[in-house]
């Protein structure tokens, strides 16, 4: 009897979905997309305004994948420890 609901158990976790790997997928996009989002937009419209483009865009996005780097190495490093 016991045995019968430890495996009850253990299929029931085998069909549930790992909702801590979704919630890291989920934050770590964030980590990278507003960065990215925010850089660009507004490397755009400094672009526009100073008739310099693609210079303060390309900045933008430069910067936005240095600030994401370092934030996604921070978050996986804290998850590791």
């Amino acid at each position: 009897m016991l045995n019968n609901q430890h495996e009850k158990i253990e299929a029931k976790q085998k069909n549930e979905p790992d909702w801590s790997a979704l919630s890291l997928a989920w934050n770590l996009g964030y980590t990278i997309a507003i960065p990215i989002i925010a850089l660009a937009l507004g490397g755009r419209l400094l672009d526009r305004k100073f008739d310099t483009s693609p210079l303060f865009l390309l900045l933008g996005v430069l910067l936005s994948i240095v600030i994401s780097t370092l934030e996604v190495y921070r978050k996986v490093k804290k998850i590791i420890k």
